[in-house]
């Protein structure tokens, strides 16, 4: 019973921040804040992530130049995240698919893409 609620409230909350982001250009001052990257203003560096909120804007809006532009690792990142999801969800009946995503080879091949799109958008100032 609680874990249906946690799931509604979850789509709930994925379907009003879509709604804000659809509406709303992260890029543009206007009426709602979207906040900045921490990172970007202390360091004056991007991080993997920055970017991401306009990627999320242009994604909802189908202009997907825009999504590359602002953030091309939110292109690969979208399918292994949903693959994440289902495979949390299909734990039981595929725990084989579920222990390949979660496994440490997966986590090591992850962590050096993020690390080498780090240091590839602030070499090439992506």
């Amino acid at each position: 019973m609680y874990s249906r609620i946690k799931y509604v409230i979850i789509a709930v909350a994925i379907i009003l921040l879509a709604t804000v982001y659809f509406i709303y250009d992260p890029s543009v001052s206007g009426n709602i804040r979207f906040p900045k990257c921490p990172f970007l203003v202390l360091t004056g560096f991007k991080c993997p992530g920055c970017g991401s909120q306009r990627a999320i804007h242009a994604l909802l809006n189908l202009n997907f130049a825009d999504v590359v532009k602002y953030n091309a690792m939110f292109v690969p990142a979208i399918p292994y995240l949903i693959l994440l999801v289902i495979g949390m969800w299909k734990r039981e009946e595929y725990p084989e698919f579920h222990n390949r995503l979660n496994s440490y080879g997966s986590c090591v091949v992850v962590f050096i893409i993020i690390i080498g799109w780090w240091l590839l958008r602030n070499i090439f100032d992506w």
